[in-house]
């Protein structure tokens, strides 16, 4: 029987262990790969094949209390469409309302649009001896991507950016579910202008279409269903996706010479892409509900608790990966990575997330090849569910 270890401590909210979190992780998948956290009253998962058996039991593991710790701890009703914290048969029926905006083919049309503006980001750069990563490429790229799709006027998408990063990033272990008032007001404002003036963008669509909906009725989207999905698709593609092109720069920043075999030859960017996504997750920790008992390492896990699982240390298991999980590979051939999650909850913007970071680096590596980043001057976003960079300083060689 597999004991769960008092030595290792984890706290998700510690900036000690939020800032370097790999030798705890080291530590629990090796000797608590099921830990409880008495303080906060959750238990983790570590280990790949334990976090992808939580992923895909969503029967026993439902998200409809909550997908991260905050919300399971406070005990909060859902808002409704918000379907990242729903269980069938709502989650299924939301998630549909979308899943056809985010698929590969979908997304592979506005390629041309979101490349265009990544050159346009690199060739201001191109000449200064040094600029901030995230400031000004990693959060400019998926504002403008956002914008494209929401139809949000190109004027008002910095100050949304900024309000979704900080409702994203705050600490809110007392208000889990407050919402951004500041984007929901101006979400209001642009669909009231497009329910008179309709455009080819996802607001539009998400406007106009009828559907049959859970209870069999014909109709559109109510307006806090549409708000709530508008607030859930800007907040996560500003976010999750400006962390990881921030990962990538600090990666690449500090392993020169795989930086420089990728910018020598850019077909190598796809399986950095991965690389990149496989090391540095931007998502801190999935959490699910518990509805029966559950066995882990000869360890039960009660029916009630709240679970979490740690895609950063799934990611690094060598169980899965390797002898040289912790190491970084470009040429890596990688099968699944947990970064996006796993099973009904997938990322539906992981194809977007992926094509984004691709574009930049096709675009910079070329005409940017060398940079060293300022780790001194480097600072780490706080709070939330992802984790991350909020200033990148890097000196270009």
């Amino acid at each position: 029987m597999t004991v769960v270890a008092n030595e290792v401590h984890f706290d998700p909210w510690n900036r000690a262990i939020r800032d370097d979190p790999y030798p705890v992780y080291r530590a629990l998948r090796d000797t608590a790969p099921i830990y409880y956290n008495e303080e906060f009253d959750f238990y983790a998962l570590t280990r790949f094949d334990d976090v992808m058996r939580m992923l895909s039991d969503r029967d026993t593991f439902i998200s409809g209390k909550g997908g991260v710790l905050e919300v399971l701890m406070a005990k909060v009703p859902i808002p409704p469409g918000l379907f990242i914290f729903e269980d069938p048969p709502f989650h299924t029926f939301h998630r549909a309302r979308l899943s056809r905006v985010f698929t590969p083919r979908a997304v592979n049309r506005i390629e041309d649009d979101i490349r265009a503006f990544c050159a346009s980001t690199v060739d201001d750069l191109v000449g200064r001896d040094r600029f901030d990563w995230m400031t000004d490429l990693a959060r400019e790229v998926p504002m403008r991507v956002m914008g494209l799709l929401l139809g949000i006027p190109e004027a008002d998408q910095p100050m949304l950016r900024d309000h979704f990063i900080e409702a994203m990033h705050a600490d809110s272990r007392d208000k889990p579910l407050t919402g951004n008032a500041h984007a929901s007001a101006a979400f209001s404002e642009y669909i009231d202008w497009r329910a008179d003036h309709p455009s080819d963008d996802l607001m539009t669509e998400l406007l106009v279409t009828e559907f049959e909906d859970e209870t069999g009725a014909t109709r559109r989207l109510r307006r806090d269903e549409l708000l709530t999905y508008l607030n859930l698709i800007g907040s996560a593609g500003n976010d999750t996706t400006g962390l990881l092109i921030g990962w990538a720069g600090k990666i690449l920043g500090d392993h020169p010479d795989q930086r420089r075999e990728v910018a020598t030859d850019l077909s190598l960017v796809t399986t950095t892409v991965e690389e990149m996504n496989r090391l540095e997750p931007p998502a801190y920790a999935f959490g699910r509900y518990v509805t029966r008992p559950a066995e882990f390492h000869g360890t039960i896990v009660p029916e009630g608790a709240s679970l979490l699982c740690l895609p950063g240390a799934a990611n690094r298991d060598e169980r899965q990966f390797g002898p040289d999980a912790e190491s970084v590979d470009i040429h890596r051939q990688i099968e699944r990575t947990l970064s996006f999650g796993y099973g009904p909850h997938f990322c539906l913007g992981a194809n977007l997330a992926r094509l984004e970071v691709r574009l930049v680096l096709e675009e910079l590596l070329p005409r940017i090849p060398d940079w060293t980043v300022d780790d001194e001057a480097a600072e780490m976003v706080y709070g939330g569910s992802t984790r991350g960079y909020d200033s990148l300083p890097v000196v270009v060689s």
